[in-house]
């Protein structure tokens, strides 16, 4: 029984590897997959060994959450309905990052099954370190399914528990703290005491938490209504974490939504449980009224937290957005790192007025002799992978939860068994896809597949969702072979048909390119010459703004039947 339980969460993690020889089937066998940002936001002079870029993360990595212990920084963010859940990052500096793991990386803890919203699923994970019980703890919140659960581990290295519910804890974006003597909290989101009395009306709750059980008790206590001031009707306060610093406790929340009114602000208290008084220098952060026509404009700046490193210094990790046009950005909520300010007591992560700034000083920052490796997450970077390991790379993501083993690591590249689910449903369709974390970027890949009729396709999807997304793949027309770019948007497709004529080359090459809203689709030809099939299409059907939701975009690989 422990063996095929085994065998079977090493299919759904992909840690599966056959050594067979490569077969000539309608299955699609990817090669290789090269990611290459290409973004003038990142061209710029900056001294690696004193400054870093923003975002210090790039792409879909929203909702930051961070702890340290000792040297060590841990951070995670939200990942709604991909698989696996919660991606682990650790860091000895804050600026250079190497994710280590996902949180929830076996189907025991996060099912995500078919017709769950792609925004839905997992929100804001927050993390944190109980130094009297030497364990980390992730809290969040499956808003589709169990609703807040909490899963801990001594050694973030080696694995999370399975999920503890917890049944008395509603609402969202949980948010645990250890205080001195042991006890313990947790604050959230949730509606108010009574009926809101306008929409957006919500408040903050804490609840009495019990290390042992890993369950709460006693009455949970309103400590935030509404927001900083209920006379101004705030919205969406959320995203909350408590901090003790020098005997007084520091409320720490998001306001005003996730768009481009988003905030955070923060309340002082001598008490735990309030009543909390909010700062005078409220918002603690916000870009919403600065100029629109600012350069390296950056938005939707909030859901911070706060971090001492082990010198004193004080950073705050937070979202915010880089659109390319307007409010549209493809790239989704990304993480920004900033140094805290101290003003009257309060800490400041950017005073009023001004901008977010693309490089940034940091404090202290000491050379890298730990040994661990990191790997580029911002800046103009190449990622490749060639499929050598024996099991998926832990940036691959999936949509929803694998409910069979449609995809194997070969001798010759991953290997897709082509599913009728489509990248059109609200299912988990045979597709493996990569954060887009650039505006500008360029992705490669190589492709070896025979399709056998036109329902038929393998190749690679830009993906936002099911009803807004772009397709481009080899399949049949007409029983002949061709490459086709369809771009769905909103339900409503446009299909551009390209016939592959004369001598086919194996693998096919395709590639993709992407500046701000238009993407281009070219393959490699016999004469080594890349071919356009589709240019200028445009994309911004991909943005937050069109699409809705509140994921980024993804770039995967994908056959269908």
């Amino acid at each position: 029984m422990k063996t095929t339980r085994l065998f079977r969460i090493l299919l759904i993690t992909g840690c599966v590897v056959c050594s067979c020889k490569e077969k000539t089937t309608k299955e699609a066998v990817f090669h290789w997959f090269e990611y290459q940002g290409q973004d003038p936001w990142f061209e710029k002079d900056m001294n690696s060994e004193k400054e870093f870029f923003n975002p210090v993360v790039s792409g879909f990595y929203p909702d930051p959450s961070i702890c340290r212990k000792g040297e060590d920084y841990y951070m995670v963010h939200s990942t709604f309905s991909y698989f696996p859940g919660i991606p682990l990052l650790h860091s000895r500096d804050l600026v250079d990052w190497q994710q280590i793991g996902n949180v929830l990386d076996r189907p025991s803890q996060l099912n995500l099954p078919g017709g769950i919203r792609l925004s839905g699923g997992i929100y804001a994970p927050a993390i944190t370190y109980n130094e009297a019980n030497e364990t980390f703890y992730v809290i969040t919140t499956a808003v589709d399914g169990m609703g807040n659960f909490v899963v801990k581990t001594k050694d973030p290295l080696k694995g999370w528990s399975d999920p503890i519910r917890l049944p008395k804890v509603g609402g969202i974006d949980p948010s645990l703290f250890f205080d001195d003597g042991g006890k313990a909290y947790i604050v959230h989101n949730d509606g108010p005491e009574s009926e809101p009395e306008y929409s957006g009306h919500r408040a903050i709750w804490i609840h009495d938490y019990d290390p042992e059980t890993d369950q709460t008790f006693g009455v949970p206590k309103v400590i935030v209504d509404g927001g900083t001031d209920k006379s101004k009707k705030p919205v969406w306060i959320e995203g909350p974490h408590i901090y003790k610093i020098n005997s007084t406790y520091y409320l720490m929340a998001a306001e005003g939504g996730t768009s481009i009114d988003h905030s955070e602000v923060i309340f002082t208290s001598n008490n735990i449980k309030g009543p909390y008084t909010p700062a005078k220098e409220n918002p603690i952060l916000t870009q919403r009224d600065l100029p629109e026509n600012r350069p390296e404009k950056v938005t939707c700046t909030g859901h911070a937290d706060l971090i001492q490193t082990p010198a004193g210094d004080w950073y705050a990790v937070f979202l915010a957005c880089r659109p390319y046009e307007g409010d549209m950005y493809n790239t989704g909520r990304e993480t920004f790192l900033l140094p805290v300010t101290w003003k009257n007591d309060i800490p400041v992560i950017l005073p009023k007025g001004d901008a977010v700034p693309t490089v940034v000083a940091l404090k202290n920052r000491k050379p890298n002799t730990s040994g661990i490796t990191t790997e580029p997450f911002t800046g103009n970077f190449t990622w490749k992978d060639e499929f050598k390991a024996d099991k998926l790379g832990m940036r691959w993501l999936f949509i929803r939860t694998p409910r069979q083993q449609w995809w194997q690591l070969t001798d010759h590249g991953l290997r897709i068994t082509p599913d009728t689910t489509s990248v059109y449903t609200l299912g988990n369709p045979s597709f493996i896809g990569y954060r887009q974390q650039h505006t500008n970027f360029t992705t490669t890949t190589g492709l070896s597949f025979r399709p056998q009729h036109e329902k038929e396709l393998a190749g690679l999807v830009c993906y936002q969702n099911e009803r807004f997304n772009i397709v481009f793949g080899k399949t049949l027309r007409e029983g002949k072979e061709c490459l086709i770019v369809v771009r769905t948007n909103n339900g409503n497709q446009q299909e551009t048909i390209y016939p592959l004529s004369g001598k086919k080359t194996n693998p096919l090459q395709l590639r993709i390119t992407a500046k701000g809203a238009l993407y281009s689709f070219y393959y490699l030809n016999e004469n080594n010459e890349w071919i356009p099939v589709a240019t200028d299409v445009d994309g911004s059907i991909l943005s937050t703004k069109k699409a809705g939701g509140f994921t980024g975009a993804t770039i995967g690989m994908y056959a269908v039947k």
